[in-house]
């Protein structure tokens, strides 16, 4: 069986939109396609619940345009 999941919050800058929470969503999804993910927009936070590393998905997440910060696990 795979890693456990655990969820690991992110502050995003330069989200505005629906938009932006679907490109950040879909940059998620990319490395973990069954990864739960939580939107804050007037907050700028995002939490994801996916067993794969923070880094990786604030990787993923840069790459789609947007400064993230890896907060917590």
């Amino acid at each position: 069986m795979g890693a456990a999941s655990m969820t690991q919050m992110f502050k995003v800058s330069g989200m505005s939109c629906a938009h932006c929470v679907s490109a950040v969503t879909a940059a998620i999804h990319g490395v973990d396609p069954g990864a739960g993910v939580e939107v804050d927009l007037a907050l700028g936070m995002v939490a994801v619940t996916s067993p794969a590393e923070g880094s990786v998905i604030a990787t993923a997440i840069g790459a789609a345009g947007y400064d993230t910060h890896h907060l917590a696990a």
